[in-house]
């Protein structure tokens, strides 16, 4: 019982992980089709920013909770307003920015940071399940993803800046002949798409440690995890974000990682065959 216990939390937190890597992404892609080819990037933006916080004596949840979204929020509205405004509806070029983007920024942060592992400190315990040990940050990350979709879920539909962000990237003319500036909108919709970014990277941070090239070990992940659930921002990310999760941990467990993240490749690939437009497009479809 106390083996399944610590299976099922393994299996609850790498879903939770999917999503926090992935939220981002799907508001700045699923909602606006920018195809931030730089979304790693901001993950290791928000794990360098508090690494920085905590080590310049700010509190352990502050440094990870409040200072990586607001840090790369900003960054990513400077972003926005300088590069990523002038190509909407023109894919390719956006794409190729945003690649350019990442790799400016990795070296960057490889030339400020060096190619040594930073990280914060661990500060919560573990918790013993019978004769297992399982990690309470894992918990913590369990209930704080929750929380987080729940937040996202109240700011864009019981929120004004929802409803003009929904109503903009649903039809920009009407929402422009109604009075709606758009240009902030969708630089307030990017902002906060580069903040659950940082976010994530900051909540990781504790985890796994981050170099400069961390960006590229969460992508590829957040990229499959977003096509696979589809054109509904929060019911596509977590729907896919559970059943590659699932897939992942168990082959995982029955395995090795390297296994774990074939299968959740061949699971993406599987999905996407058989529901191109993903689960959203076929399923619950007019969720947010």
């Amino acid at each position: 019982m106390a083996y399944a216990t610590v299976v099922g939390i393994e299996i609850v937190y790498a879903i939770a992980t999917l999503v926090l890597v992935s939220l981002g992404l799907a508001i700045v892609f699923g909602m606006m089709r920018v195809i931030n080819l730089a979304h790693g990037e901001f993950l290791v933006m928000g794990g360098y920013s508090a690494t920085i916080a905590f080590h310049h004596g700010v509190n352990f949840w502050i440094a990870i909770i409040f200072v990586p979204p607001v840090a790369v929020g900003l960054i990513g509205l400077v972003i926005e307003r300088t590069i990523i405004r002038f190509l909407y509806g023109r894919m390719w070029e956006t794409m190729l920015a945003c690649w350019g983007l990442s790799l400016f920024l990795v070296g960057l942060m490889t030339m400020i940071f060096g190619g040594d592992t930073e990280g914060v400190p661990m500060r919560v315990p573990g918790i013993r399940i019978g004769a297992y040990q399982t990690s309470g940050y894992e918990l913590f990350v369990i209930a704080f993803s929750m929380l987080l979709v729940g937040a996202v879920w109240v700011l864009l539909r019981l929120t004004r800046l929802g409803l003009l962000a929904r109503a903009t990237m649903q039809n920009t003319a009407m929402a422009e002949a109604l009075g709606t500036n758009t240009d902030s909108v969708y630089a307030l919709t990017f902002a906060l798409g580069a903040g659950l970014a940082g976010l994530a990277g900051g909540i990781i941070a504790p985890l796994s440690g981050i170099v400069p090239t961390s960006g590229g070990s969460y992508i590829g992940q957040a990229f499959i995890t977003v096509l696979g659930g589809g054109a509904s921002a929060l019911t596509g990310v977590t729907s896919a974000s559970l059943l590659f999760g699932v897939v992942g941990q168990i082959a995982t467990f029955a395995s090795n990682a390297v296994l774990g993240s074939v299968a959740l490749l061949a699971a993406a690939v599987i999905l996407i065959r058989v529901l191109p437009d993903g689960i959203t497009g076929r399923y619950f479809q007019g969720n947010l």
